[in-house]
């Protein structure tokens, strides 16, 4: 059977097994809302269910996220409904405000009978209460209007003692200084340093020597002499709300808030937050990462057994750990000696459990899994064979979908030998938006545990503002970044700056004397003066005003002496299909005086104009063409023997892609059902042709910093054994 008919029967397949109906909706409702002090675009967006988008387009003097700003008046679109009657988009749920409010049950209850001329607003001040507070309990002031003769139950509140206000001092940043090392210095999260930093880039960890920081100190505390105004990293497990942990820490939910400005700005509290709370500081111990590294407790674990895993004595553990004394706990937040990281697994200072993920499969976790990717069944003519098999082989997007879709297939295959069980559950976005929001509002996504997909970035930031609302972890097959906060976004594909990193780090390492040479057209300058910060020694070559590379210039510049090491940044093809034959023909020895000039070639951006018809790939594999890469190309291994017996086909990169996505996903998940609270455990992992390992920004998501060095070799592309 040929590819095309594999492909007709795949989508065949699918079409059966989740058909749809598309109900046409209602007109649109608008409502206002009027920006608070702490809200943010995103937060705004996930209280009233609806996309960071979808309010952009309706106030359209907003033009970014940053401009919203306290009293700002927002026209948000609410409420359409289908004509089953379903909600499509929705005003706020009682259970949604109440989530945004301080998690406080009232002591008590008055009763207030409603005179003429009043309203909510003199009520919640007359009582000093919300008017969410009021509404919670009297739920008739959610559908009808306040009044008169109307007996309202007001409830009352303890009196919330005053925080001594903060007070900042500005931090001047060392040599070899961290953020996690400043932020645990001052006893303060990574997201507050963010928050109280907002110059910071969001996307790096990169801090200059010298560099100037705001960062909190209580009045009448300094950092040399404060005795009690300390304080300690605390994990926020399951279930657990700000009333809670202020009752457990002795401090009122407005200091919580105030010491970690990260909950407002995330839309509230999240497992797994690490927060900042005061505690004492034991003599002569500053916690910071030049130091000490740390080890996150987990459930069930006793002290023997955590004693023997971090190869540590009780006592030492003790002394670095004091509060260990009133027992061991679950998320607590454990020092360790520095000198302790050649023996442990250390990721951002953190120790990871050493966790095979195949041996740690628990079989009675049963995954539920939702596949959203662009099959475009809207496009393709089952009736007609013909179009059908050229629609399925010209369209990329069923291409994306069916390599993802195919490989994905392989993997809960596997998986399902292992003794695990699964729930999968398959939509067609058809790369629609619209579409999208139909699907999702006919279907709750209550009980997924993740979502793979979708491939547009378009419909990205819409899917996973709906599944943060359930907690659910959206995991994007090849974005790298994008422009709004998604926090349960995982960004598989290692963004430019990583992958231009990783070429560069490993050029520093291997490099002795050789000559190294810049290529980069127009649009790649930024590019060129990163290499040049890396290596001033680097010359430029220069570029004719046709935009080619300037010959006789570029000649005169190779070494006879040393290697020349040329760096090609472009994305356009006639350009490396030209300097490449350059430098392939530079690339040997000078008959009449007998010396030979040896050139590579590099890149620290692997695009398609690398591959095109027109590069020779001899070319490549004499220059030794080398370059780093989110994939590696896969051989005969045992996916591809199970794959081609499956489809009568061998795998592409997007099946190969698919099968290592779902595998890594579905492992992660039956080891614990909480990709969150798994992946705070798992370090870097591999499969077919793919790496992951994620970096967590909690206001921004999880970033995959994994890749591979990859080198044209005898007419192959082989992976470099210097990891």
């Amino acid at each position: 059977m040929g590819m095309k008919k594999i492909h007709k029967a795949a989508i065949l397949a699918i079409a059966f097994f989740f058909g749809y109906t598309i109900n046409s909706l209602a007109q649109q409702r608008y409502i206002t809302h009027a920006v608070k002090e702490g809200e943010t675009l995103y937060s705004i967006a996930k209280l009233y269910r609806v996309t960071p988008y979808s309010i952009l387009q309706e106030n359209p003097e907003i033009k970014k996220a940053e401009e919203v700003k306290i009293n700002t008046i927002l026209v948000i679109p609410v409420n359409p409904t289908d004509q089953t009657g379903q909600t499509v988009g929705k005003v706020p749920s009682k259970k949604v405000e109440e989530e945004t409010e301080q998690e406080i049950e009232p002591t008590g209850f008055t009763r207030h009978r409603v005179r003429r001329k009043e309203t909510l607003f003199s009520l919640t001040q007359k009582y000093e209460i919300t008017e969410e507070q009021l509404k919670r309990y009297n739920t008739a002031l959610y559908s009808e209007p306040l009044k008169k003769g109307m007996v309202l139950r007001i409830p009352e509140y303890p009196e919330i003692e005053e925080e001594a206000e903060l007070d900042f001092e500005t931090y001047i940043v060392q040599p070899k200084e961290t953020r996690w090392s400043i932020a645990h210095k001052y006893g303060i999260t990574v997201d507050s340093l963010l928050s109280l930093n907002p110059e910071l880039p969001q996307k790096t960890s990169y801090l200059a020597i010298g560099q100037e920081l705001k960062l909190p100190r209580p009045k009448g505390d300094s950092l040399k002499d404060q005795e009690v105004a300390l304080f300690e990293s605390f994990t926020v497990p399951k279930a657990m709300g700000l009333f809670r942990i202020g009752q457990n820490y002795g401090i009122p939910v407005d200091s919580i808030l105030k010491l970690n400005p990260e909950i407002a700005a995330v839309g509230g509290l999240k497992e797994g937050m690490v927060l900042r709370l005061p505690k004492r500081k034991p003599e002569d111990m500053e916690v910071n990462t030049d130091n000490f590294i740390f080890y996150e407790v987990k459930p069930k674990q006793t002290l023997f057994r955590l004693t023997r895993n971090l190869n540590i004595s009780r006592d030492s553990l003790f002394q670095l750990n004091p509060e260990l004394e009133n027992g061991l706990k679950a998320g607590m937040v454990l020092k360790l000696p520095k000198s302790k990281m050649g023996e442990l697994e250390v990721k951002n200072a953190l120790i990871l459990d050493k966790i095979n993920l195949l041996d740690s499969v628990d079989v009675t976790i049963q995954p539920n899994l939702l596949f959203m990717l662009p099959f475009r069944l809207d496009r393709v003519n089952f009736a007609n064979t013909e179009r059908t098999e050229n629609q399925i082989a010209s369209r990329k997007d069923i291409t994306y979908a069916m390599g993802l879709y195919t490989g994905a297939l392989v993997a809960l295959d596997s998986i399902k030998k292992m003794g695990v069980s699964i729930t999968v559950k398959v939509m067609d976005t058809e790369r629609n938006l619209d579409k999208v929001k139909a699907l999702l509002s006919r279907q709750p996504l209550f009980g997924v545990d993740a979502i793979l997909g979708p491939v547009d970035p378009n419909l990205l930031g819409e899917i996973a503002v709906q599944a943060n609302t359930y907690d659910i972890p959206v995991i994007a097959p090849f974005a790298s970044k994008n422009d709004l906060s998604l926090p349960n976004v995982f960004f598989t594909n290692p963004d430019e700056a990583v992958l231009r990193d990783r070429i560069l780090d490993y050029v520093e390492k291997i490099r002795t004397t050789e000559s190294i040479i810049i290529i980069a057209d127009e649009n790649h300058q930024a590019v060129k003066d990163s290499i040049l910060s890396r290596f001033p020694m680097a010359r430029t070559a220069k570029m004719s005003e046709d935009g080619s590379l300037h010959l006789i210039d570029f000649q005169t510049m190779l070494s006879q002496q040393e290697e020349n090491w040329v760096f090609v940044e472009t994305d356009r093809p006639n350009l490396v299909a030209s300097v490449s034959s350059i430098l392939n023909a530079s690339n040997a020895e000078d008959d009449e005086t007998g010396t030979k000039v040896t050139v590579k070639m590099f890149t620290t951006n692997y695009n398609t104009a690398f591959e095109a018809e027109a590069v020779s790939r001899p070319h490549l594999s004499n220059l030794q063409f080398t370059f780093p890469s989110s994939f590696r190309t896969v051989e005969n291994n045992a996916f591809t023997k199970v794959y081609a017996l499956k489809f009568g086909h061998p795998p592409d990169r997007y099946a190969v892609r698919g099968f290592d996505l779902t595998m890594d996903l579905l492992l992660k998940l039956a080891h614990r059902k909480n990709l969150y609270a798994t992946e705070r455990m798992i370090g870097e992992t591999e499969y077919s042709g793919n790496r992951f390992n994620y970096h967590n920004d909690w206001s921004s998501g999880f970033f995959n910093q994994a890749s591979f060095l990859m080198r044209y070799d005898k007419l192959r592309i082989q992976q470099l054994d210097t990891e």
